[in-house]
This record gives structure tokens, sequence and C-alpha cells, in this order.
């Protein structure tokens, strides 16, 4: 039991670490063969942080554990939504004022419930990973297209633009390349290991151990990013940085599944962990579009209260 919280919490760090080393050596060789800095942003930076969501679905998948990878995915939306944006509002107040943003957050909830659709029937289908992944595909066109439209005048493709590595040698950018890639593969194996052998030792489901030390774990550079943004005066950046994580979770990381390992999932999963996700969605549109459009502290501490609870109760009720 030692052994496995050890492997986890190692797992965890060098899952965070090297997907950091990955986007950066990928952000910065793609500056360097002229590729534009907004294709970059929203492309290699934006997935940057959904990076570990998606390589633990992909290693859940590949050993069976498709109700680990869909826990993953809805907790992960959970923790961004009630656990960092609540911590990052208590910190510092969150004024959005972004076109990009406003524009994401309904596709968001529209993205949403198209999570619930293929969660109905309580199964992860092929088709459904195909569609999923089609629909991400074109996601990132369309972000594109629109950020092109945007141009400089959007202060979240600005803060976005910034944060691209500027100056680093191709040979280096390689290396950390590679090295990001092997170590990110090696840790996702050391989380989905350890994170089995203790919910057999505490009777988690799959599921649950998804939603709770794993999504928690993946979500680690969101709050990462989410604080040092907002702590530069980038709102913009921390909000989207949110918006955009939970759709790419739920188009290419809950599709990853679909594709490596199609299976029914626990009907949990729809009834009591989407209705969550979908609830806080909704509270986050309403907090961000509405009078002010800000996320105060007072909210802050709502979704905070609100993640403290969630996961009280799956802890209260830990072999469901």
């Amino acid at each position: 039991m030692i052994e496995a919280t050890a492997l986890l919490v190692v797992g965890l760090a060098l899952l965070v670490w090297s997907a950091d080393r990955l986007v950066f050596g990928a952000a910065a060789l793609a500056r360097n063969v002229g590729i534009s800095p907004l294709v970059i942003g929203m492309t290699i930076l934006a997935m940057g942080s959904s990076a570990p969501e998606m390589v633990v679905s992909a290693t859940a998948a590949l050993n069976d554990k498709t109700n680990t990878a869909v826990g993953n995915v809805i907790g992960s939306n959970i923790a961004n939504i009630a656990l960092i944006l609540g911590m990052t509002a208590l910190i510092k107040p969150l004024l959005i004022s972004s076109d990009i943003v406003r524009r994401e957050l309904p596709l968001l909830l529209v993205i949403s419930l198209i999570a619930g659709a293929v969660l109905w029937d309580l199964e992860l289908a092929f088709h459904e990973g195909v569609i999923l992944a089609g629909m991400f595909i074109v996601f990132l066109i369309a972000m594109m297209n629109i950020g092109r439209a945007s141009g400089e005048s959007d202060p979240a493709l600005a803060e976005q633009e910034a944060e691209i590595p500027d100056g680093v040698p191709s040979m280096k950018a390689t290396f950390w390349i590679v090295i990001g890639l092997i170590l990110l593969i090696g840790s996702a194996s050391m989380v989905v290991e350890g994170a089995t052998v203790i919910a057999k030792a505490f009777g988690m489901s799959d599921l649950v151990i998804g939603l709770t030390i794993v999504a928690v774990g993946t979500s680690l550079p969101e709050l990462a990013a989410s604080i040092a943004g907002v702590l530069k005066g980038e709102d913009d950046l921390a909000v989207g940085n949110i918006i955009g994580s939970n759709i790419f979770n739920i188009l290419a990381v809950m599709g990853i599944p679909g594709l490596l390992n199609p299976s029914m999932i626990d009907p949990s999963a729809m009834d009591r962990d989407y209705v969550v996700m979908m609830a806080l969605t909704v509270i986050l549109f309403i907090f961000a579009v509405g009078k002010g459009r800000k996320i105060g502290r007072l909210q802050g501490l709502f979704l905070l209260a609100c993640f403290i609870g969630y996961q009280g109760y799956l802890f209260f009720n830990i072999a469901q």
C-alpha cells in the first residue's frame, strides 16, 4: 500500500512535469520552424494542460480501466471549475473580457450536453469515440479561424501568445520533446498502476479513483496555469485555460477510450457525476456572463465549497 501510494505520488509529479517539458519543447520547435504564434497558442499550448488527462486516459483504456478514464474526464472538469477556478477567484476576483472566452462558454455548454448524450446509454462505443475525435478537430479549426478574425484585439490570444518560448535552440527543444514524451507515457502507467492498487485496498471503484485522486492530480497543470495567470493580471488566460481544457477533456480525452477500448461504463458516471459536472458548467456560465462578467471571491468560495462537498460525498460512499 505504501509502495502504491509512493508510485502514485511520484507518477503524478512526473506526469505534470513531463507534460510541461513536452509542451515547452513542442512550442519552441514549432516557433523555430515558422509556425505562427496563433496556431501554436491555439493547439500546442491549449492542449498542453490536458496532456496528462490524454495519456492517463489512453493508458487506463489499454489496461481495461475505461471507467477510470471516464472518471478522469468528468472529475477533471469538476475540479477545473469548482476547485481551480474557486481557488483562483479567492486569490483574486476574475474579470472576463475576452470575446473568445464568451464564445467558448456557450460551446462548452453544448459539448457538455453532447457528453451526456454519449454517456446516456452507459456505453462508450467506438463510433462515439470517432465522433468525439472528429468534433475535436473541427473545434480546433474553428477556434483558429475565430482567433484570426479577432486578431490582436483579443486579450486572451495576446496573453496566450506571450507564453510561447522564444530563442530556444531546436536541438534543445527536440531534447525536451523526447524526454517529455517518454516520461509522460511512463508516469501515466505509474499513476494508473498505483491508483488501481489503492482503489482495491480501500474498496473504491475504478470510476471513483478516476473522479478523485487521478482527476485532481491530472488537473494540477490547470491549477498552476490559472494561479500564475491571475497573479500576472491575465484573467482571460486563466478562465480560458479552464474552458478550453474542459472542452478538450470531453472531445479528445473521452474519445480516446472509445477508440481504444469501447465498453460499458458505471451507471454512477451518468446518474451522479455527469449531473454534478453539468450543474457546475451552468453555474460557471451564469457567473461569467452575468452582471459585471466576473467571478468574485464569494462565487469562488461557493465553487470551492461545491468541490469539497462533492469529494466528501464520494469518500463517504467510497465503494460506489
